[in-house]
């Protein structure tokens, strides 16, 4: 099975992450990050995740979210995970994406296309705010099987981990 995403960019870190995650990797230029991964169990299924901007998790660090989403892909018997989002520039706070010229990222479309070919389970998990420029739309056109996720919110949208039980079921995304 293959293990690591590749790409034709030099924006890779790839290293070990401690005992229980032996791989982990980002394609990240500074200002944008593209995708995310933790390899635990290489023998088992991958899966996508995708939420709507990075924050400070890294190649060598994890934030609250990604650390649910280890907790939550674990639990659902998978053995990697990568993190794509809507928008790729890193920001701690998603309001921060208003106003900026280019908040999606000149290659964050070619990332999410490159980790929907190589990953067969999606968990979409942005919340409500991935209407902003359509976004949510525009990746949603990209996506040609069965999305899964943590519950919609009231305005049908695909529940943010952070915001959920962690004994929360997966379900159909209904697009």
């Amino acid at each position: 099975m293959d293990t690591t995403p590749t790409s034709s960019d030099a924006l890779i870190t790839y290293r070990p992450f401690g005992k229980t995650i032996p791989t982990s990797g980002a394609f990240f230029d500074g200002s944008y990050r593209y995708l995310l991964w933790r390899i635990w169990d290489a023998q088992l299924p991958r899966v996508l995740w995708i939420l709507l901007n990075p924050s400070i998790a890294d190649a060598s660090q994890n934030d609250p979210t990604l650390r649910r989403l280890i907790g939550f892909s674990r639990s659902f018997g998978f053995g990697s995970l990568e993190v794509v989002n809507l928008f790729a520039l890193c920001s701690s706070t998603p309001d921060a994406l208003r106003g900026v010229i280019d908040a999606v990222g000149p290659d964050n479309d070619r990332y999410i296309q490159e980790a929907l070919a190589r990953t067969p389970t999606i968990i979409a998990a942005w919340g409500n705010r991935g209407t902003l420029a359509n976004r949510e739309q525009t990746v949603l056109s990209l996506i040609r099987k069965p999305i899964s996720c943590l519950g919609t919110t009231f305005s049908g949208h695909p529940k943010h981990p952070l915001y959920v039980s962690a004994s929360t079921p997966l379900c159909l995304y209904s697009t």
